[in-house]
Order: C-alpha cells, then structure tokens, then sequence
C-alpha cells in the first residue's frame, strides 16, 4: 500500500471520533466569548462607549512601542485565517464538498470559526487604541494573504498535525505573554483578550496534539517520520511571510522576530521548549513497533533539543527597535 493511501486509510479510521473530539475541545457557539464582550458596547445611549474608548487610547499610551510591533502582528497573522482553512481543506483525508463532507471537513469549519473571532477582537482593538496605523496595517495582512505561504507539510494530514500541534502551543506562549505585559501596565481589558484567545490557543494545541497520539498508536512509523521532517525543516511559522507595504515577502519577519524575542514574548528558547513539550506529551522514547529508519528519527528528534538549547543560547538580539509602518514614530514611547 503507498504511503497516501495508508495515510487516507487511517485519516478514515480515525474520523468515526472527530464528532467525539469536537465536543471536548471546542466550545459550542453560544457558550463561547465573542469580540463584543471585551469592547465597549457601540449600542449604548448613555455616553458609556466613548467613556470607553477613551480609557483604551489613555491606557494605550503606558504601552511601549515594541509592545505594540508584537500586538500588531499577532493580529496580522490571525486575520489571515482564510489562508490556514484553505490549506488544512486541501490536506489528504479532509473532505469538504465530495458525499456532504465528513468528519475532518466539520471539524476545519468549527475550528476556523473560533479562531475567526481572534483576528476580529484584536482588529478592533488596535483600531480604538490610536496607537498604531491601520492603513499598513491592513496593507500587510492583505499582502500575506494575497501572497499566500508554503509551510512544507504539502496535503500529509500527519505533517499538518505535526505542525499544528507546535503552531497552535506557539501561539499560545505570545498571546499568554502579551496577556501578562498588559496587565503589568494596569491593562485589564487587553490582559482579559489575550488571556482568553491563548486559552482557545491551548484547548486547539491538545486537540491536534491527541490527533497525532492516536496516529502513532496506529501507524507509529510514518508518524514519526512525518514528525522528525517537520523538526528537520524547521516549523516556518506564518509571520515568517510578513512584509510592509512596497517590500517583498517576508522582509519584516526578522524584525518582528527580533522585536518578540527583545520583550520575551517568543524566543528561540521558547521554540526549544515547545519542541521538548511535543516530545514529551507523545512520549516519543518509549514508542515501540519502529521501523529501522523510523528508529533513526527517533534518535535524532531526542537529541534535537539540547543541540538547539545550545545555539538559542549563541543567539544576539540587536537592542534598537526597527521602525515599522505599523506604529507611528511620532507616537513612540
């Protein structure tokens, strides 16, 4: 049998639980926070909203600049939502249209509507702070959209899950970290919306996460295979395709990059630890049935992280902030 077709055969097995998986990691639509929740109420007659925006644009201003280079494009990268549904409908095993869609298809949907709501909280937010220029800022995100992005898992559902898996536990560290930073300004409302989207952030992480426990159980090799080439390439995360207006693809995620790792939000240690995580949480050294080249990845995915906790340790970090488009000079704190 080739390797796609063993990979659809198990994407089948595995889809008579998705039903099951839905209903403990998502959260039914009318349970769940929405945007509105943590923005002033545009409804109100009494002069409330206004009252409201105000306190953001005053709070805004005990954030620093760098701050808001990292909030911006945590925002940037949720907004291009589209591009990440398209991608996981194409994965081998998704259905969406062929027989009414299946199970894999009803769970992509579910999944892009919860995370839909993190772009549009944070959208709206920077537009009310007064802090940042929303004009380049949407000029990016429609350019990382527009350009689309290769993260080298092709249609391999066990490389996706591999890469969501690290992607979504990624996401989780910056919203968590900005979370902290805001309320150590004495910004509760930001705090309470980062808190929150890293909350849907880690409940998303466990859920891929128990996709790829239940493939290794039933096709351990490839399944660590899939793993050690998505450590061996390296996790290209969407901010990797970020650029202003007038550059090319990609040209401002090192800046960016730099700015996460100056303030602590994402560090190269941070991308270290995560991978430690994964191979912790599937427990990949006691894994058993392994083919002999699947032994071999094995080997390598556990000695991975302290060869990399060597070279984050080497890593520099330039001390001056990079000027974006994103966030006016003038307003720089």
């Amino acid at each position: 049998m080739s390797l796609k077709n063993k990979r659809l055969e198990v994407m089948k097995f595995l889809e008579k639980d998705v039903d099951a998986l839905m209903e403990k990691y998502l959260i039914p639509i009318d349970s769940i926070w929405q945007p509105t929740d943590f923005l002033p109420n545009s409804e109100s007659t009494d002069g409330a909203f206004f009252e409201e925006i105000k306190e953001i644009r005053e709070l805004a201003k005990e954030l620093p600049y760098d701050f808001w280079v990292v909030l911006v494009g945590d925002m940037i990268t949720e907004e291009a939502l589209p591009t990440y549904e398209s991608w996981l409908m194409d994965v081998e095993g998704v259905d969406q249209v062929e027989n009414g869609g299946n199970g894999w298809g009803k769970w992509v949907r579910q999944w892009t509507a919860e995370e839909n709501r993190h772009g549009d909280v944070l959208n709206k937010y920077l537009y009310l702070s007064g802090r940042v220029n929303m004009k380049e800022i949407e000029k990016t995100t429609q350019h990382l959209i527009a350009d689309g992005f290769d993260i080298g898992t092709d249609r391999d559902p066990y490389k996706n899950f591999v890469y969501t898996s690290f992607q979504e536990l990624a996401t989780y560290v910056s919203h968590n970290r900005v979370a902290k930073l805001a309320k150590d300004k004495g910004n509760k409302r930001l705090s309470k919306m980062c808190k929150i989207i890293s909350g849907d952030e880690m409940r998303h992480h466990h859920a891929y996460s128990e996709f790829v426990e239940r493939i290794f159980k039933v096709d351990p090799s490839q399944m660590m295979m899939a793993f050690h080439y998505m450590m061996k390439q390296k996790i290209t995360m969407p901010a990797h395709f970020l650029r202003e207006s007038g550059n090319k693809i990609g040209t401002a995620f090192e800046e960016f990059s730099n700015t996460a790792q100056r303030i602590g939000v994402y560090t190269s240690t941070d991308y270290v630890d995560i991978l430690q995580k994964l191979i912790d949480r599937w427990e990949i050294d006691k894994i058993t049935n392994l083919t002999d080249e699947a032994e071999k990845a094995r080997d390598y995915l556990m000695k991975l992280p302290a060869r990399m906790y060597r070279l984050s340790e080497r890593m520099k970090i330039p001390e001056n902030s990079f000027q974006f488009k994103w966030v006016e000079p003038a307003i720089t704190k």
